[in-house]
């Protein structure tokens, strides 16, 4: 057995200490590789804490408390009640020195409310307010008050998906892009598609002031569906809507449901009655027949074929040219390898490799 630490790392040389900000993970859970854990911030940055081995989440440190840099946040162990060793844990968390002691609000999240007009008073008392539950109230507020111009998008994102996107949108011709954000700093400065990248995510609030309140997921995630599902959360949080995204060589019949934020690529099809809900994706080629559905983030890889009555789970990774028998289930974050062949259910979380043959006698052949 063994137990892998997971420390504070250090975001800013000038700060020795970080606040635990939120958990995102639970006592127990099993984690994989680059999943995100935690949020931490200092008074000049936020970061998020990935998993750097697989196992169990083991939480040690509390969120809201403030550590110092190299102190221990949890464990990831190779048994879900692994003994742990003994730790100080800290019960009652401690007031940073960029969190007001009139009430818990960080002095980054403090200055954007000040940007953004949201007063104190708008503030929830039972919580660590930071950025992100500012911009929330924000995004609130811009929805109910921000007059929202239905012609004009943005997109998140400026990487190979994201031309793929810009491209489905500017063939749709139903929306005019008017910025591309990437938080990558090697993005800065250049341009895709002739469109160039204006800046992070630290504009899309001043892009909704604007008016401005539709935007696209540019972020494929095909490595790590939590980066996906994080852009999501963030475009949401400032204020915008996510529409579906279709290209017009896509065929979609009129009884098919699709969801806010759904992406179906060139040549794919969707059959009658098929259900895709929130964020899933699918991709050129594709053929998602009659009666199936799509769980939510769910990407349906290109060239993969589904037979009639197929039921997906959210978080599912369908490889490309995958096939499956009529009828069959797959379970939430299952991990589907290029042209394996699905002939029984799937449980939940399991990863069968690439060419592979999955059937009931044998599992996997």
């Amino acid at each position: 057995m063994a137990n892998h630490k997971i420390t504070v790392p250090m975001l800013n040389a000038n700060e020795p200490e970080a606040t635990l900000v939120e958990i995102l993970a639970k006592d127990g859970q099993k984690v994989e590789v680059g999943q995100i854990l935690m949020t931490i911030e200092t008074t000049k940055a936020a970061a998020d804490v990935e998993a750097e081995h697989s196992g169990f989440f083991r939480p040690i440190a509390l969120a809201g408390t403030v550590l110092q840099v190299g102190s221990l946040l949890a464990y990831i162990t190779d048994e879900a009640a692994e003994a742990l060793p003994e730790v100080e844990i800290q019960v009652e968390p401690t007031p940073p020195s960029n969190v007001s002691t009139s009430m818990r609000i960080t002095e980054p999240a403090k200055q954007l409310a000040a940007q953004l007009g949201v007063s104190l008073e708008e503030m929830p008392a039972d919580r660590l307010v930071t950025e992100s539950v500012v911009r929330a109230i924000a995004g609130g507020k811009n929805v109910q008050n921000k007059p929202v111009d239905h012609t004009k998008i943005i997109l998140y994102g400026a990487g190979g998906h994201a031309k793929a996107i810009l491209e489905m949108i500017i063939a749709a011709g139903q929306y005019q892009v008017v910025a591309v954000l990437d938080d990558d700093p090697a993005q800065e400065n250049r341009t895709i598609l002739g469109y160039p990248v204006s800046g992070g995510g630290e504009l899309l609030d001043k892009l909704r002031s604007q008016g401005i309140g539709i935007a696209a997921n540019g972020v494929g995630g095909i490595i790590n569906l939590a980066v996906r599902r994080k852009i999501f959360e963030r475009i949401l949080a400032a204020g915008f809507t996510i529409p579906a995204i279709i290209h017009p060589r896509a065929t979609i019949e009129a009884s098919a449901k699709v969801a806010d934020g759904v992406q179906v690529f060139a040549n794919a099809y969707i059959g009658t009655d098929v259900v895709l809900e929130r964020m899933c994706m699918v991709n050129t080629g594709a053929i998602v027949s009659h009666d199936c559905e799509i769980g939510e983030m769910t990407h349906i890889a290109p060239g993969a074929m589904l037979a009639g009555g197929v039921r997906i789970g959210k978080n599912v990774l369908l490889g490309m040219g995958v096939t499956t028998a009529i009828g069959i289930s797959i379970g939430e974050g299952c991990r589907i390898g290029n042209g394996a062949i699905l002939l029984a259910d799937v449980p939940a979380k399991t990863i069968i490799p690439a060419g592979k043959v999955w059937n009931n006698e044998f599992g996997g052949k």
